[in-house]
């Protein structure tokens, strides 16, 4: 589903997700919206045939452990959910929905334990951020059997092609002026 969308908006606003839904992207991360706010926000983004991903852990008032995860399941009927917890993940791979597992390198200790949690996971999906340390896919790719996101602190165009020709197979990115 993610392999043949390039960007993928992350949304956390209303006027951003009014944005995305004028686009011809299929995927759209929902986040930093409040847990009361999103079956309206589903509901809209199902309305217009797009994929819902959400950041269980940028959900205000959602529990961002498993059983916050299986609400979002259950009863949002979400097609993947982000997170940076490998039960989570777990939750997705049994209930058949996405499971991007995402990790923050901040060095080379970071690396080294993030790679142990995401073999152990075994995600569909892991998000690396900051998207600036494209150095790393190769090194990240012998470790993990997984496509690669990039994300975080994205600039430019010209940032995403850089993560794109390294071998991420999508970006993901809060600025609307990148989604087409």
């Amino acid at each position: 589903m993610l392999k043949n969308q390039r960007i993928i908006p992350a949304i956390s606003s209303h006027a951003d997700l009014r944005k995305f839904l004028l686009t011809d992207l299929t995927c759209g991360i929902l986040m930093n919206f409040q847990l009361a706010q999103l079956p309206d926000l589903v509901a809209e983004m199902r309305s217009k045939q797009k994929k819902v991903l959400i950041h269980s852990e940028l959900i205000k008032g959602l529990s961002s452990d498993e059983f916050g995860a299986i609400y979002l399941i259950q009863t949002l009927k979400v097609d993947g959910i982000i997170s940076s917890k490998p039960k989570v993940i777990d939750v997705c791979k049994k209930r058949n929905v996405i499971g991007i597992l995402r990790f923050f390198l901040k060095d080379s200790i970071s690396l080294q334990q993030s790679l142990e949690v995401a073999s152990k996971a075994n995600p569909d999906y892991l998000e690396v951020l900051p998207a600036l340390c494209t150095d790393l896919i190769p090194e990240i790719k012998t470790h993990i059997r997984c496509d690669i996101l990039m994300g975080g602190l994205i600039r430019s165009k010209d940032q995403i092609a850089t993560c794109l020709l390294a071998g991420a197979v999508a970006v993901t990115t809060s600025n609307p002026d990148y989604w087409a």
